[in-house]
């Protein structure tokens, strides 16, 4: 293990916004449908959001779990979420065209 830092997702944020918008949902809404009522705060939403920092792998795992879709989804800036949310079945995303 190096002490150089991790490569970090350049869309993550970007998607987590679009997972919480295409369900409707205000922050605190979020928080309470993903079951983190006692875990998380607004402001932490918006810092993921704003691509200020980055969830943790069970949050990150709530929303792909809430947006019907794989990890992976979120994660690979080459892949784009479906454009309805939740997915009607659980999704890896979309390719992005070159």
């Amino acid at each position: 293990m190096g002490s150089a830092a991790r490569r970090k997702p350049k869309r993550l944020a970007e998607k987590l916004m679009a997972i919480r918008t295409g369900l409707g949902l205000s922050q605190n809404g979020l928080i309470r449908h993903m079951g983190f009522a006692d875990d998380l705060t607004q402001a932490q939403i918006s810092m993921f959001e704003r691509g200020i920092r980055q969830p943790g792998l069970l949050v990150l795992a709530a929303y792909a779990r809430v947006a019907n879709v794989y990890v992976e989804a979120l994660i690979y800036d080459e892949v784009d979420l479906p454009r309805r949310l939740p997915a009607i079945s659980k999704g890896e995303g979309v390719k992005r065209r070159a």
